[in-house]
């Protein structure tokens, strides 16, 4: 709170910023005025270890490297208080790219497709059952996609598609492959989870 008022009263004045937030003026003065407490003196101390330790290259660690550099300089303290300064002072590492996600639920589909596999992946004959899923990898170039069709009784890979996106198109072009190479007869089930790209059983 004083380090609030501070930052701003040369702008607005104290007292319109301690009405503001509900607060009484002599409750800023005397915070103002009153010695810091042990912690808050261990914790200014400890600011200048955590930007001693993410100097240099250092300076694009996260919570858990930066308490890992104060361990190896003999600085004992624990990761959550490294974790609470660091959000303070608004310090955190870069990150390396965003989280890639495979399975992404179609809420808006009105009725999910059934799971006529009840969970049972396995087969008595080639071309009973396949089934479907999508990875991703990367390249020096960025990510692909990867989806690919597996037959349940042989445990092969008979149809798979290698794409930058993440429409339907990459799982039905495995599964045209798939269709393709095996030619399957009647009977035959093809099962996806419940993503949004394939979404059929």
């Amino acid at each position: 709170m004083t380090r609030f008022v501070e930052e701003r009263r040369d702008v607005f004045g104290v007292e319109p910023i301690c009405e503001a937030i509900g607060v009484p003026v002599s409750t800023y003065y005397a915070r103002r005025s009153r010695k810091p407490s042990r912690r808050a003196l261990a914790d200014r101390k400890l600011v200048g270890e955590i930007y001693a330790a993410r100097e240099g290259y250092r300076r694009v660690y996260g919570v858990r490297k930066t308490w890992k550099e104060l361990k190896r300089r003999e600085v004992e303290v624990g990761r959550d208080r490294v974790a609470r300064l660091m959000r303070e002072l608004g310090l955190e590492g870069v990150r390396r790219g965003k989280k890639r996600r495979t399975t992404i639920v179609d809420e808006a589909a009105l009725e999910r497709a059934r799971d006529l596999l009840q969970r049972d992946f396995t087969a008595t004959r080639p071309n009973e059952k396949w089934v479907a899923d999508i990875t991703y990898l990367r390249t020096w170039n960025g990510f692909v996609y990867l989806a690919f069709i597996l037959d349940c009784y042989s445990r092969t890979i008979v149809g798979w598609q290698l794409a930058t996106h993440l429409r339907t198109d990459l799982v039905l072009d495995a599964l045209e492959m798939a269709n393709g190479l095996r030619q399957p007869g009647e009977g035959l089930i093809a099962h996806t989870d419940r993503g949004s790209q394939g979404g059929f059983n």
